[in-house]
């Protein structure tokens, strides 16, 4: 005979993991964690997309200043841009060194702490966290801005649309690296490709005519000049182009994601992230000056990006320049992919240094750090709902923390190099050395011009943040004081436990939680919280099912104490009988043991009021550590 079928159970956590499992993949064990490191060519699309997808709004967020220059203000981009490059050059110069000399990993934080002290280390932590939380709203916003320049009626919808891209990208980290690397591989050598394409024929283009191309599309007319060329413009122009050079860093922070040879694959990916940020960088500069392209207002109708602009200009407006916007446009918004990669691993060393709480350094079920995923996700959907989702309101925020960390990973380095001797012989040190003295000079520059525009800002969230570490560090280090190793173990001075039980009503949990309070202590109390001036109904149960037959048993008796609530109030008038059972008896400890019916359909939980746990919750909360609480779950049937 067929045994019969039985019934599966859906459950409120059956449903859960079944949808975490369908929109995250599956759980991965922790020695999978190899088939999560990328190659080199990976490592571009993982690392590189905030690094190259800044060619597309650096050029323009300087473009945008010169704005009232007119089209004199045309005549001083290259030399911007060069400046822009010679600083480029130095940072890879000076990161590369850093990838060598700090294999598993050589960030800003860590090198500052280890070479500079604990307090420069969280200066460039806290700078960091900035930047990474910057840069994906600007990713975002500037990716939505691409999109608004092929489609001027989405231009209503900019908030939401970025909302959107923020979701899709927090889901897809929430993945694991391995996924993020292959997804990404697609559309970020499609913007390589298809902009450097449009660079070098915009290039021929301008040589074969002497440098007087003919646009295919004429780009809009430059505004009239409404300012006179002076040095705090430029150097204004230089902080905003500066923004470029965010996520340069982003490999050093890295090295253990890559496959082996890890220090290698880290510096190729860096090699190739820095020659085509420099020839994007490069051409742009030059072919917006040959074509007579500027910046445009996005927040007024019929706004254009200068790489909207400038692909028109070359190709027109056919498969092309659709393909080429395509490309900037998926790059821009998944450029703040590098922010989900490196933003919880800064968050992952801080934890481990216990300087932000434990949960930041534990691996989520992909094998990525969830908590800094989301905290990174929330704080820059604030930013994008803030300033409206506009680029150039965030763009000001924008590269201050950037540069505060590369002084500070650089200044690091050259103490590092100087105990390794040799001393001004040695040449990595000077090279660091150029880096940090490079990358100072251009914090001074862009702090002080982009100041009032909103750098203050900035500035001013660093200490709050670092003083969050502090007060996190300390606890830890309290708590360590607290509960470290004992002395020696107090077994031999064990009192007796007193065991209070709190019962809604006399039934199988309860009774089920009177047995186990039996096999921990003969002096157990049964507590009934009651509205009414007398409960008979318990107190004859009392009688009737527990007093008589532990007298028949021949066992303790436990006792009962029933407290009128006229409030209706349950946690506050059982705290009150346990903190003066604990005054009348100072050297024993008080057991709670509560008894909680599990029920096995998400549906069913619905259905009650959960006062167990909203119980158990105001013990812990307000207990000591002479009081003990203790679950006794009864876990109904079908």
């Amino acid at each position: 005979m067929a045994k019969p079928r039985q019934k599966s159970r859906i459950t409120l956590g059956s449903c859960a993991s079944a949808a975490a499992r369908f929109i995250f993949g599956r759980p991965l064990r922790t020695a999978e964690a190899k088939g999560e490191q990328v190659d080199t060519m990976k490592g571009v699309s993982v690392l590189g997309l905030d690094a190259l997808s800044s060619a597309s709004y650096g050029p323009e967020a300087a473009l945008t200043i010169l704005v009232p220059l007119g089209a004199v203000g045309l005549l001083y981009v290259q030399g911007i841009v060069t400046a822009i490059l010679l600083l480029l050059a130095v940072l890879y110069l000076s990161y590369r060194q850093t990838l060598g000399a700090y294999p598993n990993g050589g960030g800003s934080y860590t090198v500052a702490k280890e070479n500079l002290g604990r307090y420069p280390g969280l200066l460039a932590a806290a700078s960091l966290l900035i930047d990474y939380t910057l840069n994906v709203a600007v990713g975002i916003s500037a990716g939505v801005g691409a999109l608004e320049s092929a489609f001027p009626a989405l231009q209503s919808h900019t908030v939401p649309l970025c909302l959107a891209v923020l979701a899709l990208l927090t889901v897809a980290n929430l993945r694991g690296v391995h996924d993020v690397g292959t997804a990404w591989a697609i559309p970020t050598y499609t913007f390589i490709f298809s902009l450097c394409g449009i660079v070098l024929a915009g290039l021929w283009k301008t040589v074969v005519s002497g440098g007087h191309p003919s646009p295919v599309i004429t780009p809009p007319p430059l505004a009239a000049a409404t300012s006179s060329v002076s040095l705090w413009i430029l150097a204004r122009a230089f902080a905003s182009g500066c923004t470029a050079m965010t996520g340069v860093e982003a490999v050093s922070n890295a090295v253990p994601l890559f496959a082996k040879p890890a220090v290698d694959n880290a510096r190729r990916t860096l090699l190739l992230i820095c020659a085509i940020l420099a020839f994007l960088l490069g051409g742009i500069g030059y072919l917006v000056h040959a074509y007579h392209i500027g910046a445009l207002d996005q927040q007024k109708a019929g706004y254009e990006s200068v790489i909207s602009q400038l692909a028109s200009a070359v190709a027109g407006r056919g498969v092309v320049y659709y393909i080429t916007i395509g490309g900037v446009l998926s790059v821009l918004v998944l450029s703040a992919n590098t922010s989900f990669a490196d933003f919880p691993r800064v968050c992952h060393l801080l934890a481990d240094d216990q300087s932000l709480p434990s949960a930041f350094s534990t691996l989520g079920r992909r094998l990525v750090y969830t908590p800094g995923i989301i905290i990174l996700a929330t704080l820059s959907g604030i930013l994008l709902v803030a300033f409206d989702g506009i680029t150039d309101r965030l763009i000001p925020l924008f590269a201050v923390g950037a540069f505060t960390a590369f002084t500070m990973s650089q200044a690091g380095m050259v103490v590092h190099w100087r105990r390794q001797g040799k001393g001004l012989a040695n040449p990595s040190l000077l090279i660091n050395a150029l880096g940090a003295a490079a990358t100072a000079g251009a914090l001074i520059v862009i702090f002080v011009a982009k100041f009032t525009e909103g750098a203050w800002v900035t500035a001013l969230a660093v200490p709050p943040i670092i003083w969050v570490f502090v007060q996190v560090r300390k606890h830890y280090d309290q708590l360590q004081r607290e509960i470290g190793t004992p002395r020696k173990s107090a077994g031999a001075n064990v009192r007796p436990l007193k065991v209070v039980i709190p019962v809604e009503s006399w039934n199988r949990p309860a009774d089920r939680a009177l047995r186990l309070a039996h096999r921990i202590s003969d002096d157990v109390t049964i507590v009934h919280v009651t509205i009414c001036e007398t409960d008979e109904a318990m107190a004859n149960k009392w009688r009737e099912l527990v007093q008589k037959p532990a007298r028949a048993a021949g066992f303790p008796e436990p006792s009962v104490k029933l407290i009128r609530s006229p409030y209706r109030k349950l946690a506050e008038p059982l705290l009150n009988y346990i903190h003066a059972l604990q005054k009348e008896h100072p050297k024993q400890q008080v057991a709670v043991v509560i008894p909680e019916v599990v029920q096995p359909r998400w549906w069913e939980y619905l259905l009650h009021n959960h006062a167990a746990r909203g119980l158990k919750a105001r013990l812990l909360a307000e207990g000591n550590d002479r009081l003990v609480v203790i679950d006794s779950p009864w876990h109904t049937r079908e």
